[in-house]
C-alpha cells in the first residue's frame, strides 16, 4: 500500500536520479520535495485531499473496472503544498479499445475530504457543487493528461484519452461522481441526506459516495511516513 501511494508522487525508478545533487536521502527527498508538509498549513489539508482522491481513484479503477491514469495529478507539482487543478479523478471504459462506441464511458469524479474536523460538515454537497463545474475543466484536464502521456512516450494511453476529446463527433457516455471522505466526527447522516443534486448539469448520471472512518488523519500521516521510509 505504501509503495502504491508513493508511486503517485515519484516513480521508484526515477527517485535516485531526481534526488541527485540535492544532498538528500530518498526519504528526505520525498518528505521535503515531493510530499505535502505534515504540519505547516496548508500541507495537512493537501495531504487529506490527495488521500481522498487516490482512495476514490482506486475505487473507480479496481472496484468499478475503469482505467484511471494518475500520470498528471501529483508527480509534476511545482509546489508540494498546492493541490493540482482540474478534475480530481478521471475514469475511462471502452467497449473495445480501438473501435469507437457510443457506449464507451468517461467517469469524472470530484472528491472532498474532512479528516480532522470535530464538527459535522456536508462535504458531499461541496463535492456535488464542484462537480457541476467539471464540464469547464474536463477538456483542459484531458488535454493535460494526454500531453503528459505523450511526453512519457505512452502513445497508446494518449490515444485512449484522445478518444474522449470530441463528444460531438465521437459520442460517449459521460458519468459524474461526487465523493465525501470523512472522519467519524465529521460524519452526520442526517446532514448528508440533505444533499441536493437538482442543479447539477448531469444529475441523471451522477453517482454519490461517502466514505467514513475513525482516526483517518493519523492514518494518512502514517501512510506518508511509511511511504518515505520504505523507499
Amino acid at each position: 500500500m505504501a509503495k502504491h501511494f508513493r508511486q503517485h508522487y515519484c516513480e521508484d525508478a526515477l527517485l535516485d536520479e531526481l534526488r541527485q545533487g540535492t544532498g538528500l536521502s530518498r526519504a528526505q527527498f520525498l518528505e521535503q520535495v515531493k510530499f505535502p508538509d505534515a504540519t505547516d498549513a496548508p500541507g495537512p489539508s493537501i495531504r487529506s485531499g490527495d488521500f481522498a482522491e487516490i482512495l476514490i481513484a482506486d475505487y473507480v479503477e479496481f472496484k468499478l473496472g475503469y482505467w484511471c491514469p494518475r500520470e498528471l495529478r501529483y508527480d509534476m507539482r511545482w509546489n508540494r503544498n498546492e493541490s493540482t487543478k482540474g478534475c480530481d479523478v478521471l475514469g475511462f471504459k471502452f467497449v473495445q479499445f480501438g473501435k469507437v462506441s457510443p457506449r464507451d464511458e468517461l467517469f469524472v469524479f470530484e472528491a472532498k475530504a474532512r479528516l480532522s474536523s470535530n464538527a459535522a460538515v456536508n462535504c458531499l454537497q461541496d463535492a456535488v457543487n464542484d462537480s457541476a463545474k467539471d464540464p469547464l475543466r474536463e477538456g483542459m484536464t484531458l488535454n493535460a493528461l494526454k500531453q503528459r502521456c505523450i511526453e512519457r512516450g505512452d502513445n497508446e494511453a494518449a490515444a485512449k484519452i484522445e478518444r474522449f476529446q470530441d463528444m460531438a463527433d465521437r459520442p460517449f457516455m459521460r458519468l459524474n461522481g461526487a465523493a465525501a471522505v470523512l472522519s467519524i466526527e465529521a460524519y452526520d447522516p442526517d446532514l448528508l441526506a440533505q444533499t441536493t443534486t437538482a442543479h447539477h448539469p448531469n444529475s441523471s448520471s451522477l453517482k454519490l459516495i461517502v466514505v467514513k472512518g475513525d482516526a483517518l488523519m493519523p492514518l494518512v500521516h502514517m501512510l506518508y511516513e511509511r511511504a518515505k521510509d520504505e523507499a
